[in-house]
Protein backbone atom coordinates (compact mmCIF):
# COMPACT_ATOMS: atom_id res chain seq x y z
CA UNK A 1 0.00 0.00 0.00
CA UNK A 2 2.90 2.89 0.90
CA UNK A 3 4.24 1.92 -2.73
CA UNK A 4 0.83 2.25 -4.52
CA UNK A 5 0.04 5.75 -2.12
CA UNK A 6 3.51 7.00 -3.36
CA UNK A 7 2.44 6.68 -6.86
CA UNK A 8 -0.79 7.69 -6.77
CA UNK A 9 0.52 10.57 -4.83
CA UNK A 10 3.45 11.51 -7.21
CA UNK A 11 0.56 11.90 -9.51
CA UNK A 12 -0.86 14.71 -8.11
CA UNK A 13 2.44 16.26 -7.11
CA UNK A 14 3.33 16.46 -10.86
CA UNK A 15 -0.06 17.59 -12.01
CA UNK A 16 0.04 20.50 -9.26
CA UNK A 17 3.39 21.42 -10.11
CA UNK A 18 1.99 22.30 -13.71
CA UNK A 19 0.04 25.32 -12.59
CA UNK A 20 3.15 26.61 -9.91
CA UNK A 21 2.89 30.36 -10.12
CA UNK A 22 -0.24 30.59 -11.71
CA UNK A 23 -2.73 29.94 -8.55
CA UNK A 24 -1.25 32.99 -6.45
CA UNK A 25 -2.45 33.98 -3.92
CA UNK A 26 -3.72 30.30 -3.31
CA UNK A 27 -1.39 27.46 -3.39
CA UNK A 28 -0.69 24.67 -6.36
CA UNK A 29 -2.65 21.81 -5.29
CA UNK A 30 -2.85 18.31 -6.60
CA UNK A 31 -5.26 15.47 -6.46
CA UNK A 32 -6.18 11.74 -7.92
CA UNK A 33 -8.95 9.68 -7.29
CA UNK A 34 -8.64 6.09 -7.15
CA UNK A 35 -10.87 3.11 -8.01
CA UNK A 36 -11.48 -0.18 -5.87
CA UNK A 37 -9.24 -2.28 -8.23
CA UNK A 38 -6.38 0.94 -8.12
CA UNK A 39 -7.61 2.32 -11.39
CA UNK A 40 -7.13 5.90 -11.60
CA UNK A 41 -10.50 7.63 -11.83
CA UNK A 42 -9.12 11.54 -12.06
CA UNK A 43 -6.41 13.19 -12.04
CA UNK A 44 -6.26 16.82 -11.52
CA UNK A 45 -5.11 20.24 -10.28
CA UNK A 46 -6.57 23.76 -8.91
CA UNK A 47 -5.73 25.87 -12.15
CA UNK A 48 -6.22 29.97 -10.19
CA UNK A 49 -7.49 31.12 -7.16
CA UNK A 50 -10.95 31.35 -6.74
CA UNK A 51 -11.50 28.16 -9.21
CA UNK A 52 -12.61 24.73 -7.67
CA UNK A 53 -10.11 23.33 -5.66
CA UNK A 54 -8.12 20.34 -6.38
CA UNK A 55 -10.62 17.79 -4.82
CA UNK A 56 -13.38 19.39 -6.27
CA UNK A 57 -11.80 19.07 -9.97
CA UNK A 58 -10.62 15.70 -9.59
CA UNK A 59 -14.21 14.04 -7.89
CA UNK A 60 -15.86 16.07 -10.58
CA UNK A 61 -14.03 14.04 -13.35
CA UNK A 62 -14.10 11.00 -10.98
CA UNK A 63 -17.88 11.24 -11.17
CA UNK A 64 -18.37 11.43 -14.45
CA UNK A 65 -16.23 8.35 -15.22
CA UNK A 66 -17.96 6.30 -12.53
CA UNK A 67 -21.37 7.50 -13.84
CA UNK A 68 -21.34 9.01 -17.32
CA UNK A 69 -23.62 11.30 -16.04
CA UNK A 70 -23.11 14.53 -18.62
CA UNK A 71 -24.65 16.63 -16.57
CA UNK A 72 -21.88 17.41 -14.47
CA UNK A 73 -18.93 18.25 -17.66
CA UNK A 74 -20.50 21.98 -17.90
CA UNK A 75 -20.15 23.09 -14.71
CA UNK A 76 -18.13 25.62 -13.83
CA UNK A 77 -18.31 26.64 -10.25
CA UNK A 78 -17.00 25.44 -7.23
CA UNK A 79 -19.95 25.56 -5.48
CA UNK A 80 -22.59 24.23 -8.25
CA UNK A 81 -20.26 21.22 -8.28
CA UNK A 82 -20.55 20.74 -4.56
CA UNK A 83 -24.04 21.11 -4.78
CA UNK A 84 -24.54 18.60 -8.31
CA UNK A 85 -22.32 15.58 -6.38
CA UNK A 86 -24.38 15.78 -3.50
CA UNK A 87 -27.35 15.06 -4.57
CA UNK A 88 -26.36 13.11 -7.13
CA UNK A 89 -23.35 11.12 -6.15
CA UNK A 90 -25.76 7.71 -4.84
CA UNK A 91 -22.86 6.28 -3.11
CA UNK A 92 -20.95 5.80 -6.00
CA UNK A 93 -17.49 6.79 -4.65
CA UNK A 94 -18.05 4.17 -1.51
CA UNK A 95 -15.06 1.83 -2.88
CA UNK A 96 -12.95 4.86 -4.29
CA UNK A 97 -9.38 6.26 -1.92
CA UNK A 98 -8.49 10.19 -3.02
CA UNK A 99 -4.76 11.50 -2.67
CA UNK A 100 -4.24 15.07 -2.32
CA UNK A 101 -1.10 17.05 -1.93
CA UNK A 102 -2.53 19.15 0.77
CA UNK A 103 -4.86 18.98 3.74
CA UNK A 104 -8.27 19.35 2.01
CA UNK A 105 -9.98 22.98 3.54
CA UNK A 106 -12.13 23.13 6.23
CA UNK A 107 -13.55 26.51 5.79
CA UNK A 108 -16.00 28.29 3.30
CA UNK A 109 -14.47 30.83 1.47
CA UNK A 110 -14.57 31.81 -2.45
CA UNK A 111 -15.43 27.67 -2.30
CA UNK A 112 -17.11 25.47 -0.12
CA UNK A 113 -15.00 23.37 2.39
CA UNK A 114 -13.27 20.18 0.43
CA UNK A 115 -13.29 18.16 3.57
CA UNK A 116 -17.14 18.45 4.18
CA UNK A 117 -17.58 17.53 0.75
CA UNK A 118 -15.23 14.63 1.09
CA UNK A 119 -17.33 14.02 3.84
CA UNK A 120 -20.69 13.73 2.31
CA UNK A 121 -19.55 11.41 -0.43
CA UNK A 122 -18.97 7.82 1.26
CA UNK A 123 -15.15 8.07 0.78
CA UNK A 124 -13.51 5.29 2.92
CA UNK A 125 -9.67 6.24 2.61
CA UNK A 126 -8.01 9.73 2.54
CA UNK A 127 -4.19 10.58 1.84
CA UNK A 128 -2.60 13.83 2.28
CA UNK A 129 0.54 15.17 1.73
CA UNK A 130 1.18 18.39 3.71
CA UNK A 131 -0.84 19.50 6.63
CA UNK A 132 -2.04 23.06 6.19
CA UNK A 133 -0.17 25.99 8.00
CA UNK A 134 -2.89 28.54 7.37
CA UNK A 135 -5.12 28.99 10.14
CA UNK A 136 -8.01 29.77 8.35
CA UNK A 137 -8.40 26.51 5.84
CA UNK A 138 -6.20 23.94 8.56
CA UNK A 139 -8.28 21.23 10.44
CA UNK A 140 -9.61 19.85 7.22
CA UNK A 141 -8.13 15.92 8.43
CA UNK A 142 -9.64 16.58 11.95
CA UNK A 143 -13.14 16.73 10.29
CA UNK A 144 -12.38 14.12 8.22
CA UNK A 145 -11.55 11.40 10.84
CA UNK A 146 -14.58 12.80 12.67
CA UNK A 147 -16.44 11.03 10.04
CA UNK A 148 -15.33 8.09 9.84
CA UNK A 149 -12.66 8.36 7.04
CA UNK A 150 -9.46 6.33 7.18
CA UNK A 151 -6.76 9.19 7.03
CA UNK A 152 -3.10 8.78 6.11
CA UNK A 153 -0.63 11.82 6.71
CA UNK A 154 2.69 12.58 5.37
CA UNK A 155 2.78 10.74 1.82
CA UNK A 156 5.54 12.09 0.00
CA UNK A 157 5.68 14.98 2.76
CA UNK A 158 8.97 16.45 0.96
CA UNK A 159 7.90 16.59 -2.57
CA UNK A 160 4.46 17.84 -1.35
CA UNK A 161 6.37 20.53 1.56
CA UNK A 162 7.97 21.67 -1.76
CA UNK A 163 5.01 21.98 -3.47
CA UNK A 164 3.84 24.52 -0.98
CA UNK A 165 6.37 26.49 -0.07
CA UNK A 166 5.59 29.84 -2.17
CA UNK A 167 2.54 29.35 -1.02
CA UNK A 168 4.51 29.33 3.07
CA UNK A 169 6.46 31.65 1.71
CA UNK A 170 4.31 34.66 0.60
CA UNK A 171 1.85 34.23 3.07
CA UNK A 172 4.73 35.24 5.49
CA UNK A 173 6.67 37.68 3.33
CA UNK A 174 7.66 37.20 -0.35
CA UNK A 175 8.23 34.55 -2.32
CA UNK A 176 11.37 34.89 -4.88
CA UNK A 177 11.51 32.73 -8.23
CA UNK A 178 14.53 33.44 -10.89
CA UNK A 179 13.62 32.48 -14.59
CA UNK A 180 15.10 32.15 -17.97
CA UNK A 181 14.79 30.42 -21.25
CA UNK A 182 18.34 28.86 -22.45
CA UNK A 183 19.10 26.53 -25.51
CA UNK A 184 20.80 22.83 -25.44
CA UNK A 185 24.67 24.59 -25.78
CA UNK A 186 23.38 27.18 -22.68
CA UNK A 187 23.32 30.66 -24.55
CA UNK A 188 20.50 33.21 -23.02
CA UNK A 189 20.81 35.60 -26.57
CA UNK A 190 20.51 36.38 -29.96
CA UNK A 191 16.06 36.71 -29.76
CA UNK A 192 13.76 34.33 -28.78
CA UNK A 193 14.44 31.31 -27.41
CA UNK A 194 11.47 29.52 -26.08
CA UNK A 195 8.15 28.27 -27.63
CA UNK A 196 4.68 30.24 -28.32
CA UNK A 197 3.19 28.19 -25.34
CA UNK A 198 6.21 28.55 -22.91
CA UNK A 199 6.09 32.19 -23.52
CA UNK A 200 2.63 32.14 -23.05
CA UNK A 201 2.92 30.64 -19.81
CA UNK A 202 5.48 33.01 -18.72
CA UNK A 203 2.93 35.58 -19.16
CA UNK A 204 0.24 34.02 -17.37
CA UNK A 205 3.04 34.06 -14.21
CA UNK A 206 3.36 37.71 -14.56
CA UNK A 207 -0.08 38.09 -14.72
CA UNK A 208 0.21 37.14 -10.97
CA UNK A 209 3.25 38.63 -9.88
CA UNK A 210 3.22 41.26 -7.87
CA UNK A 211 6.73 42.18 -9.06
CA UNK A 212 9.13 41.71 -11.96
CA UNK A 213 12.69 42.23 -11.60
CA UNK A 214 15.16 42.73 -14.57
CA UNK A 215 18.56 44.24 -15.17
CA UNK A 216 19.28 47.64 -16.72
CA UNK A 217 21.41 46.12 -19.56
CA UNK A 218 18.86 44.04 -20.41
CA UNK A 219 16.37 46.88 -20.96
CA UNK A 220 18.28 49.17 -22.87
CA UNK A 221 19.34 46.62 -25.04
CA UNK A 222 16.13 44.80 -25.86
CA UNK A 223 13.56 47.29 -25.02
CA UNK A 224 11.12 44.87 -23.45
CA UNK A 225 7.45 45.23 -22.61
CA UNK A 226 7.20 42.87 -20.02
CA UNK A 227 3.78 43.21 -19.87
CA UNK A 228 1.25 39.59 -20.08
CA UNK A 229 -0.46 40.69 -23.56
CA UNK A 230 -0.27 37.07 -24.84
CA UNK A 231 -2.81 36.30 -22.53
CA UNK A 232 -4.51 39.70 -21.77
CA UNK A 233 -3.57 40.27 -18.57
CA UNK A 234 -2.32 41.97 -15.80
CA UNK A 235 1.54 43.64 -16.42
CA UNK A 236 3.26 43.29 -12.71
CA UNK A 237 5.07 46.38 -11.41
CA UNK A 238 8.72 46.12 -12.71
CA UNK A 239 12.36 46.96 -10.83
CA UNK A 240 14.86 47.60 -13.03
CA UNK A 241 18.09 47.10 -11.43
CA UNK A 242 20.67 49.55 -12.45
CA UNK A 243 23.16 52.11 -10.91
CA UNK A 244 21.99 54.23 -13.73
CA UNK A 245 19.03 55.73 -13.49
CA UNK A 246 19.24 56.96 -17.64
CA UNK A 247 16.95 55.21 -19.59
CA UNK A 248 15.09 56.08 -22.34
CA UNK A 249 11.79 56.75 -21.62
CA UNK A 250 10.43 55.26 -25.26
CA UNK A 251 11.45 51.65 -23.86
CA UNK A 252 7.86 50.33 -24.18
CA UNK A 253 8.00 49.00 -20.19
CA UNK A 254 7.85 52.77 -19.49
CA UNK A 255 4.66 53.37 -21.09
CA UNK A 256 2.01 50.38 -19.62
CA UNK A 257 -0.50 51.91 -17.77
CA UNK A 258 -0.98 51.19 -14.09
CA UNK A 259 2.34 50.03 -13.26
CA UNK A 260 4.83 51.66 -11.43
CA UNK A 261 8.39 51.43 -12.85
CA UNK A 262 11.31 51.20 -9.98
CA UNK A 263 15.04 52.41 -10.30
CA UNK A 264 17.42 50.65 -7.88
CA UNK A 265 20.88 49.90 -7.66
CA UNK A 266 19.54 46.89 -4.94
CA UNK A 267 16.60 44.37 -4.27
CA UNK A 268 15.25 46.21 -1.10
CA UNK A 269 11.66 47.02 -2.83
CA UNK A 270 11.17 43.71 -3.09
CA UNK A 271 10.36 44.29 0.89
CA UNK A 272 7.15 45.72 -0.32
CA UNK A 273 5.66 42.75 -2.85
CA UNK A 274 5.05 39.10 -2.08
CA UNK A 275 4.77 36.92 -5.59
CA UNK A 276 8.29 38.32 -6.98
CA UNK A 277 9.78 37.08 -10.98
CA UNK A 278 13.46 37.81 -11.55
CA UNK A 279 14.12 37.10 -15.10
CA UNK A 280 17.76 37.53 -16.85
CA UNK A 281 20.65 35.50 -17.05
CA UNK A 282 24.12 35.32 -15.95
CA UNK A 283 24.95 38.62 -14.07
CA UNK A 284 21.08 39.12 -13.34
CA UNK A 285 21.23 35.35 -11.44
CA UNK A 286 24.59 36.29 -9.47
CA UNK A 287 23.72 39.58 -8.44
CA UNK A 288 20.42 38.06 -7.17
CA UNK A 289 21.29 34.27 -5.47
CA UNK A 290 21.05 35.50 -2.15
CA UNK A 291 17.21 36.02 -2.22
CA UNK A 292 15.95 33.37 -4.39
CA UNK A 293 13.89 30.60 -3.35
CA UNK A 294 13.47 28.83 -6.69
CA UNK A 295 14.28 28.63 -10.18
CA UNK A 296 12.45 28.36 -13.13
CA UNK A 297 14.16 27.24 -16.54
CA UNK A 298 12.81 26.96 -20.17
CA UNK A 299 15.13 24.62 -22.02
CA UNK A 300 14.71 24.88 -25.74
CA UNK A 301 15.48 22.33 -28.63
CA UNK A 302 17.60 24.44 -30.01
CA UNK A 303 21.77 25.62 -30.12
CA UNK A 304 22.66 29.16 -31.21
CA UNK A 305 23.72 32.14 -29.62
CA UNK A 306 26.66 33.21 -28.09
CA UNK A 307 26.52 34.23 -24.10
CA UNK A 308 26.19 31.64 -21.30
CA UNK A 309 26.20 31.48 -17.74
CA UNK A 310 29.60 32.33 -16.55
CA UNK A 311 31.20 32.63 -13.00
CA UNK A 312 28.98 30.54 -11.23
CA UNK A 313 29.38 26.78 -9.45
CA UNK A 314 25.68 26.95 -8.40
CA UNK A 315 24.49 23.06 -7.68
CA UNK A 316 20.52 22.32 -7.95
CA UNK A 317 17.99 20.27 -7.12
CA UNK A 318 15.46 19.50 -9.78
CA UNK A 319 12.03 19.69 -8.19
CA UNK A 320 10.06 19.02 -11.43
CA UNK A 321 9.96 18.61 -14.91
CA UNK A 322 7.68 18.99 -17.54
CA UNK A 323 7.04 18.80 -21.15
CA UNK A 324 5.19 22.22 -22.81
CA UNK A 325 5.14 21.67 -26.48
CA UNK A 326 9.09 21.57 -27.33
CA UNK A 327 10.32 22.77 -24.47
CA UNK A 328 11.44 21.04 -21.32
CA UNK A 329 10.43 23.31 -18.03
CA UNK A 330 12.32 22.53 -14.45
CA UNK A 331 11.79 23.82 -11.49
CA UNK A 332 14.87 24.03 -9.41
CA UNK A 333 16.41 24.80 -5.76
CA UNK A 334 19.71 25.93 -5.20
CA UNK A 335 21.61 23.52 -2.90
CA UNK A 336 23.17 25.14 -0.43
Amino acid sequence: MVINANFYMDLAVREAWRYQGLTYPNPAVGCTVVGLSGEILAVEAHKRAGGPHAEVEALKTAYFKLTNDEGILNILSSSEIHAYLLKNHKNCFKNVSLYTTLEPCSHIGKTPSCATLISSLGIKTLFVGSNDTNEEASGGNEILSKSGLHVEMNILKDECDALLRPFNKWTQKSFVFFKWAQRLNGTTDCGIISSQESRINVHAMRDKCDLLVIGGNTVRVDRPTLDARLINGKAPDVLIISKSKDFDMSIPLFGVKNRKVIISDNFSTCRDYKNIMIEGSSKMLELSRDIIDYYLCYLAPTVGGSNSFTKLDDKFKILNVQKEAQDIIMWMKREL
